[in-house]
């Protein structure tokens, strides 16, 4: 087994004014040769955006994008038809963006804060045609247990469907309690965002918004130390 830790501090961070943007690897102005990627996992920005402000309509092409709202709710209009929909937390949006599609991402409140992570998911196979997708994951059903949000369309659960071999779960875990994670398959990683709370993971302690990368083995175990809320990002590693 294989553990790199990234502290929530050692992530690139900038601020916008309207938009605080901490980035796990490297995206935009910020660069780190070390933190290019995880596998197949691209980007995983953990996003602050203040009332009524948002990302303007732009391009996306041979991506497979998630959104999670943590608080707040997002506002999503798209060339696919689909006209400011909400987006609230306990929801998770996913964007097929294949051969080119152009999108508006904006805080639906006045004023409130939007908090979200974006995740980009590197396809394994390209040119497909565009689509959009977002279902409600009531949080009853992650306590002390897995709930997949998103997985590949041949994985018959109730996840969201991603052009990748890819897992993307959430758990709630009580403090004391302990839980196995089982990957899919030896070539996979797992990249664990500790949301809030504190956590071991083998024998690595991670604090509110620390996370780690696992691969090289078939399971691990995790800790609660305190009531904690964990992402879970499992990926083809493509040579990690």
């Amino acid at each position: 087994m294989k553990l790199e830790k990234h502290t929530a501090t050692s992530r690139g961070y900038a601020n916008h004014g309207w938009l605080q943007a901490t980035h796990s690897f490297s995206f935009a102005n910020y660069y780190n040769p070390s933190r290019m990627q995880f596998g197949a996992l691209r980007v995983l920005n953990d996003d602050l955006i203040a009332p009524s402000m948002g990302f303007s309509t732009h391009p996306h092409k041979d991506m497979e994008i998630i959104t999670i709202p943590l608080k707040g709710e997002l506002k999503h209009k798209d060339n696919m038809a689909n006209d400011w929909l909400f987006v609230k937390p306990n929801e998770v949006q996913v964007m097929s963006a294949g051969t080119g599609v152009f999108h508006s991402e904006v805080n639906g409140s006045s004023n409130e804060h939007l908090s979200l992570f974006q995740i980009w998911i590197v396809p394994n196979k390209n040119g497909v045609t565009p689509r959009y997708d977002q279902k409600f994951f009531p949080s009853e059903e992650r306590k002390n247990k897995q709930q997949i949000v998103v997985s590949s369309f041949d994985d018959e659960n109730g996840g969201l469907k991603i052009h990748q071999d890819a897992l993307i779960s959430r758990i709630d875990v009580d403090k004391d309690k302990e839980f196995v994670y089982h990957l899919k398959s030896q070539h996979h990683g797992v990249y664990l965002m500790n949301i809030a709370g504190n956590i071991s993971v083998e024998n690595d302690n991670l604090n509110s918004r620390d996370a780690i990368a696992i691969y090289e083995t078939n399971s691990f175990n995790i800790k609660a130390n305190e009531y904690s809320e964990l992402l879970m990002i499992e990926v083809p590693l493509k040579g990690q």
